[in-house]
């Protein structure tokens, strides 16, 4: 940004010069990147994935104040942004508080178990307190920061946990076992069982407990409430065995299965995890087979059998569906993605119910079906949470509008996928988005608009190093640069 930009205040808008502190960082060069991060937070001063952004740069040059800063920024709005949890985890890291950046780690952890990032950082965290204190008795804390862990009605639900179940936690503070309990805890947790014992280490530090928070906040009432979502979660797993449960449970399969034959029979839910397992990595063709004959056995079964029966054949049914619709078998394709929201919507399941949906949308755009396609769709938009999935969705209903020629609702569609993938940093998709309001504007006879948004485009492929599509937006730039100059 130069002096005279400064003075006169920014040139361009919020997603140029993001994407342009993002290139910037990639690149290594951390001064302009926050120069850049600086000018779009002047557009939109609570941006909470640009204060991210500015964190990240902070960090990289080791500025852990200013970087806890902007982390904390992030946050101010939604406690539970996972993203701005990640970085001051990484900030508090950077500064040498790892028991702090430890929390924060796994409160991220416990919002997104599925990230990778959090059990990283989990596992760097762990061994620099073991590297540089050697014993949990021995740290000190001071307190830096907003610390606070949950929600206040979630830490008063696990306080309550606590005071119902007081042999349970005196139990944790003496380390007293029931040798069983603790054998099928291990077993349910997998590698999250180590996380629960180093929680129980630190617990029994009469020192590190009795510490407070800024905000008052016990760091023994934090800990425990990391406790009580183990305890919970481990109870759940034992009761259900959900589908969300599934990838932790093949692992152990995986190593099972050499030395054991499956009874479906006997053991329902092994069959069935097992199979999954086999279904999900297989060629359509080989999903088709495999999830036909898993189908016709689950069905024969009652609910007595397996608890969670019209969630696994609703499973089943998507995986045949898409298998269907990979094979070019769209009619078919459809009657398994309408049994699979029929099941769904019997069992009031909304993670189903949107899958469903999503399927069903993508086969009536497969055909040229776009108005049914767009029907289905936005009855899907309220039941979508996920940044990208938002992003994706609102750029498949606009290009459905703009296969109908409605430009307006077109356009409309793709500054909301904008929106969502801003929200995100997602340069794929703000290259996406950008590319559907450029074609809307182009259609629309707002050429200079269109000129813009390509342009845009342009930078974030070239960023990506997307060749294709650098060569098609670019092209389509040329040609709406004609119009301007006719």
């Amino acid at each position: 940004m130069s002096e005279r930009e400064g003075e006169q205040g920014p040139k361009s808008t919020f997603s140029t010069y993001m994407a342009e502190g993002d290139q910037l960082f990639h690149k290594g060069d951390y001064v302009k990147a926050i120069e850049s991060y600086t000018t779009a937070l002047i557009l939109q001063p609570d941006e909470k994935n640009c204060l991210v952004a500015r964190s990240r740069c902070y960090v990289k040059m080791g500025d852990s104040e200013n970087a806890l800063r902007d982390a904390e920024a992030s946050l101010k709005e939604d406690k539970e942004f996972f993203k701005g949890l990640y970085q001051k985890a990484e900030a508090l890291y950077t500064m040498g508080d790892f028991e702090f950046a430890l929390v924060f780690y796994h409160r991220g952890h416990k919002l997104r178990p599925e990230l990778q990032e959090f059990r990283l950082g989990i596992q760097k965290a762990q061994e620099a307190i073991n590297n540089s204190v050697g014993s949990p008795s021995s740290v000190k804390l001071e307190n830096k920061g907003d610390v606070s862990f949950c929600k206040s009605d979630e830490m008063k639900k696990n306080r309550a946990k606590v005071l119902i179940y007081p042999l349970k936690k005196d139990d944790r503070l003496h380390g007293q076992k029931t040798p069983k309990a603790e054998k099928t805890a291990k077993q349910l947790l997998g590698e999250l069982y180590s996380d629960k014992e180093y929680l129980e280490k630190l617990l029994r530090d009469d020192d590190l407990v009795k510490g407070r928070t800024s905000s008052g906040e016990r760091l023994q009432d934090l800990i425990l409430s990391c406790i009580s979502y183990l305890d919970t979660r481990t109870e759940f797993w034992q009761q259900q065995k959900p589908i969300y449960a599934r990838q932790r449970d093949r692992k152990l399969l995986q190593q099972q299965r050499k030395n054991t034959r499956y009874n479906p029979l006997s053991d329902p839910t092994r069959y069935v995890l097992t199979n999954l397992e086999q279904i999900d990595n297989g060629s359509p063709q080989e999903t088709l087979k495999r999830a036909s004959e898993v189908l016709k056995v689950v069905q024969g079964w009652t609910e007595e059998a397996l608890p969670n029966k019209r969630e696994i054949l609703g499973n089943l049914h998507s995986c045949i569906g898409n298998a269907l619709m990979d094979l070019g078998d769209m009619e078919k394709a459809l009657d398994h993605h309408h049994k699979d929201l029929e099941l769904a919507t019997q069992s009031n399941c909304l993670d189903p119910k949107s899958r469903a949906l999503d399927n069903i949308g993508r086969v009536y755009a497969r055909i040229g079906n776009f108005q049914k396609a767009i029907e289905i769709w936005e009855e899907k938009v309220p039941l979508v949470q996920d940044g990208q999935e938002r992003a994706w969705l609102f750029h498949e209903i606009g290009r459905c509008y703009l296969e109908l020629k409605l430009h307006d609702k077109a356009r409309n569609y793709g500054s909301q996928s904008l929106t969502a993938a801003n929200d995100i940093s997602d340069e794929k998709w703000q290259m996406n988005a950008n590319v559907l309001i450029a074609q809307a504007e182009l259609k629309l006879s707002n050429y200079e608009s269109c000129v813009s948004h390509f342009e845009i485009a342009l930078d974030i492929a070239k960023f990506l190093q997307d060749g294709p599509a650098r060569d098609a937006i670019h092209k389509a730039l040329c040609e709406a640069k004609n119009h301007i100059t006719q």
